[in-house]
């Protein structure tokens, strides 16, 4: 693709105008939006931190490490994963990426600040 932005005016804007779709497809950035049920966009406490694989450990071993906490929308780097920072609203999907469904834990006592 870099070979081919040498002569933009032969290749890309030329006779393979059609390889803009497969660079188009890789530049959606990583991002995370929370939602309540009405679709609605809600600010939710978030833990952003470089992503740890925890495949194979016992018990409930933490999945990201060297966080730092956040009010959604965030955006998320190469290599970084987003968890719940409480428990007051409970997510709808297990990967916290692009847009989350949130919902509030019927069990949480109340928001912590």
């Amino acid at each position: 693709v870099l070979h081919s932005s040498l002569d933009m005016k032969n290749t890309l804007l030329g006779k393979r105008h059609y390889m803009l779709y497969c660079l188009s497809c890789g530049m959606r950035p990583r991002m995370l939006m929370t939602v309540d049920e009405k679709l609605q966009p809600i600010a939710v406490k978030v833990r952003v931190g470089t992503a740890v694989d925890t495949a194979g450990k016992a018990g409930k071993p933490k999945t990201i490490t060297g966080f730092q906490t956040h009010k959604t929308p965030v955006l998320l780097a190469h290599g970084e994963r987003a968890e719940l920072a409480t428990d007051y609203y409970i997510s709808m999907t297990n990967v916290l990426e692009g847009v989350v469904i949130v919902k509030k834990n019927p069990d949480a006592v109340d928001e912590e600040g």
